[in-house]
């Protein structure tokens, strides 16, 4: 089962695809991770080109990587409004491109997301890092942190097993 996990975001989009069917450990299947990365746009760029590049570059990777299910952060709080209507913007381009790919969607909030891979909601964010790279048996946090996060969220999926 493959899962892309989504940390939405305006100049920074985290993404990650694992598969939760992987190798094993003992009796345990571990995850493994397929791809990650980050979709970028530039301060500066108009809204609507910005939402463009986001869409397409959802929707490039969904079309290459076939995921099985979207698992995407809800947004939860934000002290400054801008930040949370841009962002809100990037979530509606996100959702839309999963939409027209037929693909199933969760979303889950961070406090979701910290318990399911910490065992603790208000875990750090250095806390959620380690424990991908743990839970992920990797040699390294992934770069950048967005991209972990990303990881992060499709592991939470996994283990709610809504896939």
């Amino acid at each position: 089962m493959k899962i892309l996990g989504i940390d939405p975001g305006t100049a920074i989009v985290g993404w990650g695809m694992i598969e939760t069917s992987g190798r094993k450990i003992g009796n345990t299947v571990v995850p493994k991770v397929l791809s990650c990365g980050v979709i970028t746009t530039k301060s500066g760029t108009p809204d609507a080109d910005r939402l463009e590049i986001i869409f397409d570059s959802i929707s490039d990777i969904i079309k290459g990587g076939k995921p099985d299910s979207v698992a995407v952060e809800q947004l939860f709080f934000f002290k400054n409004q801008k930040t949370i209507m841009t962002v809100s913007q990037s979530r509606g381009a996100i959702i839309l491109a999963v939409r027209k790919s037929r693909t199933p969607m969760f979303e889950f909030t961070p406090l979701q997301v910290k318990q399911a891979v910490c065992g603790y909601g208000r875990a750090d964010k250095n806390q959620v890092q380690e424990m991908v790279k743990a839970l992920l048996h990797l040699k390294e946090i992934p770069k950048p942190d967005d991209a972990a996060d990303a990881l992060a969220i499709a592991l939470c999926c996994a283990q709610t097993g809504k896939f």
